[in-house]
C-alpha cells in the first residue's frame, strides 16, 4: 500500500508480480524509429529478438559483416545513416552448433555444445580443481570463453562456473548448472569421471584451453518459409512477439540478386498491423530506372498503408570485397528516418523532410524531378543524396496507393503518428483490467486519455483547429455493454481530427484479462461543432474458403481458423471480441493464394 493505492500480489513463474491501477499516472509517448531486422547472421541467438544500440554491439553479438548475410550490411547502413536502436532476429535454415570435447580419463568425454549454430562460433574451455578438496572427486571448475576467431587471444565473452559436479541430483550438477550459460549446454550423458585438468606444462599460460571442434555449420540460404517462421514456435517473423516498441520492420532480401517473396510481404504486413509498425519494403532488383519502377508497379501487386517503399537501391562500399556494390535500401532508409525523427519527431507538427542518404551511400539511380513526382503519385518515395531545389519537399508516402482508407493513411507521417497514438493509449490504459468496471473507472480513463491528447492538439499535431474538445474519448455505456462488464472487458473509443475539416480518425481500444487490442473504427463526416457519432459497417469476408486455402494455411502456419466476419468498432455494438494474440486469420492466407498464385516463386 502506497499513497492509498492497493496492490494485488500474484506469483508468475516463481516471481512476485505487483499489479496496481496506475490510473493517476500520465500516458507516456512511445519512442520512435526503433527498427527490427530479420534475416541471416554469422552467429548469435536464433529466433530471439536482441536489442543493439551500435554496429559495434551488433558485431560483438552477431559477428559483423558476412557476405551471405544481407542483414549484416543492412544493419551497418542503418547505423551509418543515423539509426540509434535496432532489434535483431537471427534466422537459420538448418545449421549446427560447434562442440567442445573435454577428456575425462578412461576414454570417456564430456561434450559441450554451443548454444547457437554456426561455423564461426569460436569457443574454448578450461578445467581446474582449485580450492577443491581431495575428498571431492566429483567436483571441478569450468571456464568458458568466446574468442574472436579460432586460436585468437581476443576474448569477447567469458563465464566461470565453480564447484560443478558430475553426480546427478547434487547441487551444481553440471547439466543443470550450465542451463544458466549463454554459451553452451551439455550434450549427451555425463561421464562418471570428472573432466581432466587442462593445465599444459610449458605453455605461456598457466592454464590451457580446449578449443571447440570444427563441426559448426552455418546452414543453407534462407527461404521465404524460414523468414515467415511459425507462430507456435515463435520463429522468423513471429519472434517479434517478444520485442517491445518496434516501429519499423526491415526484412532484407535473402540474397543480393533476389527479392522477397509475396508471402513474406503479406505476413509481415499482417504482423505490422497487429504490432502497429511500418514495414520498409525494398524496391525489386529489376527496377533500375524511374521508367522501370513505373512499369514494374503494374505487376507489383503489394499495397499497404502499413508499408513504405523507397526507390532506388543504393550503392555503398563493401568492406569485405573492397569495392562499391549495390544493396537493398531498407537499412539505409530506416537509419535516415531515425535521423529525421531526431530533428522533428512524428509527435510534432510540421512539414515532411526529404529522405537524404549520408555520404557513405548513394542512390543507384538519380531520379529527375518529374520521376520523383510520378513515383510519389504511386506511393513510392525517391531517395536523394542532396536536397532538391524545390522550395517544399514532397510529403512521404505509404505504399497504400489508392487502397488507403483515408487520405491521411496514404501519408507516412500522419500514419506513423496514428500508430504511435494507438500504441501509447493502449499501453497507458492497461490498468483498467484490474479495476471494477463502473462509471467512476470509465471517467478516470476518459480524463487520463484527454490529458494525453490535449497538449498534442494544442501543439497543432491534429491540424490548425483550435477547439479545446476536438478530440473525443468515450468510455461509458455507449461502448461498454453488460456483456463487456460481465466478461471483464473495457472498451475505449478515441477520435482525433484527421487534419481535414470535419474528418476524424477513430479507433477502439479493448482491454481484457487475456490481452489488449486496438481496432480502427469508422466515423461519419462531421459538421463543425457537432458531437461525434460512430457508425459500424460490417466487414466483408471473401466467401471462397476452399480446401486449397486450408492446406496453404496449415503449411505456412500450422493452424487454421474458420473465417468469420470481424466485428466493427461501433458505439453500442457489443459483439464478442476475439483475442489479438498474434494469430493470422485465413483471409491473409487466401490472398496469398488468390492474388499471387503463380507469381510466388518469381516475385
Amino acid at each position: 500500500m502506497r499513497g492509498g493505492t492497493s496492490l494485488r500480489i500474484s506469483k508468475t513463474g516463481g516471481i512476485d508480480v505487483a499489479e496496481g491501477p496506475g490510473s493517476e499516472s500520465a500516458i507516456t509517448r512511445l519512442p520512435t524509429a526503433v527498427t527490427a531486422f530479420i534475416g541471416r547472421a554469422l552467429r548469435g541467438p536464433v529466433n530471439r529478438p536482441v536489442a543493439v544500440r551500435s554496429y559495434a554491439e551488433f558485431h560483438n553479438v552477431f559477428g559483423g559483416l558476412w557476405q551471405p548475410s544481407t542483414l549484416s550490411y543492412a544493419v551497418e547502413q542503418y547505423f551509418e545513416n543515423g539509426g540509434r536502436k535496432a532489434v535483431i532476429v537471427r534466422v537459420v535454415n538448418g545449421g549446427a552448433p560447434a562442440s567442445i570435447t573435454l577428456p575425462c580419463g578412461d576414454g570417456e568425454t564430456l561434450t559441450l555444445v554451443a548454444l547457437s549454430p554456426g561455423s564461426r562460433e569460436a569457443l574454448r574451455a578450461s578445467v581446474d580443481y582449485d580450492n577443491i578438496g581431495a575428498n571431492e572427486p566429483d567436483r571441478f571448475n569450468l571456464v568458458l570463453q568466446r574468442v574472436r576467431s579460432p586460436g585468437s587471444e581476443h576474448i569477447e565473452d567469458q563465464e566461470i562456473f565453480r564447484r560443478l559436479s558430475i553426480v546427478p541430483g547434487t547441487a551444481r550438477y553440471v547439466t543443470a548448472a550450465l542451463q544458466e550459460s549463454a554459451l553452451v549446454r551439455v550434450r549427451g550423458t555425463v561421464p562418471a569421471i570428472r573432466p581432466d585438468r587442462t593445465f599444459l606444462a610449458g605453455s605461456r599460460h598457466p592454464i590451457g584451453y580446449v578449443d571447440s571442434n570444427p563441426d559448426g555449420d552455418d546452414g543453407a540460404p534462407l527461404t521465404d518459409y524460414d523468414l515467415i517462421g511459425s507462430p507456435s514456435a515463435g520463429s522468423g517473423l513471429f519472434a517479434l512477439a517478444g520485442a517491445d516498441d518496434v516501429h519499423f520492420v526491415c526484412i532484407p532480401p535473402p540474397a543480393r540478386d533476389r527479392d522477397l517473396g509475396a508471402s513474406v510481404l503479406l505476413v509481415a504486413d499482417r504482423l505490422c498491423r497487429e504490432r502497429r509498425a511500418m514495414l520498409i519494403v525494398d524496391s525489386p532488383a529489376a527496377w533500375q530506372t524511374g521508367e522501370d519502377a513505373l512499369r514494374g508497379l503494374r505487376e507489383f501487386d503489394f499495397r499497404s498503408d502499413h508499408a513504405l517503399l523507397c526507390f532506388p537501391r543504393i550503392n555503398a562500399h563493401d568492406r569485405l570485397r573492397g569495392r562499391t556494390e549495390t544493396f537493398a535500401n531498407c537499412g539505409a532508409v530506416a537509419g535516415a528516418l531515425a535521423r529525421m525523427d531526431e530533428l522533428r519527431s512524428p509527435w510534432e507538427a510540421g512539414p515532411d523532410q526529404e529522405i537524404l542518404l549520408r555520404p557513405g551511400a548513394r542512390p543507384a539511380h538519380v531520379c529527375t524531378e518529374a520521376e520523383r513526382h510520378s513515383l510519389a503519385a504511386h506511393g513510392i518515395n525517391a531517395l536523394q543524396s542532396l536536397r532538391t531545389a524545390s522550395p517544399r519537399a514532397l510529403p512521404l508516402r505509404t505504399l497504400a496507393g489508392g487502397t488507403a482508407a483515408s487520405a491521411d493513411q496514404g501519408l507516412l507521417t500522419p500514419q506513423r503518428r496514428r500508430l504511435l497514438l494507438m500504441g501509447s493509449i493502449e499501453r497507458g490504459t492497461r490498468w483498467v483490467v484490474f479495476e471494477a468496471a463502473d462509471r467512476g473507472v470509465w471517467q478516470k480513463v476518459e480524463r487520463q486519455v484527454q490529458a494525453f491528447l490535449r497538449p498534442l492538439g494544442a501543439s497543432g499535431v491534429f491540424g490548425p483547429q483550435p477547439a479545446a474538445d476536438d478530440c473525443q474519448v468515450v468510455c461509458d455505456e455507449r461502448v461498454n455493454g453488460p456483456e463487456d462488464v460481465a466478461a471483464g472487458r473495457v472498451n475505449i473509443l478515441v477520435s482525433v481530427p484527421s487534419g481535414r475539416l470535419g474528418r476524424y480518425q477513430s479507433f477502439l481500444v479493448t482491454h481484457a484479462r487475456d490481452g489488449s487490442r486496438v481496432r480502427p473504427a469508422r466515423s461519419n463526416l462531421l459538421p463543425v461543432g457537432t458531437r461525434m457519432t460512430v457508425e459500424g459497417l460490417p466487414a466483408q469476408v471473401p466467401p471462397d474458403d476452399t480446401q486449397r486455402q486450408r492446406t496453404l494455411a496449415q503449411e505456412l502456419f500450422g493452424h487454421y481458423r474458420e473465417p468469420r466476419a470481424e466485428p466493427s468498432a461501433v458505439a453500442g455494438s457489443h459483439s464478442p471480441i476475439p483475442p489479438a494474440a498474434g494469430r493470422l486469420d485465413p483471409e491473409t492466407i487466401a490472398r496469398i493464394h488468390r492474388d499471387f498464385g503463380s507469381r510466388l516463386q518469381r516475385f
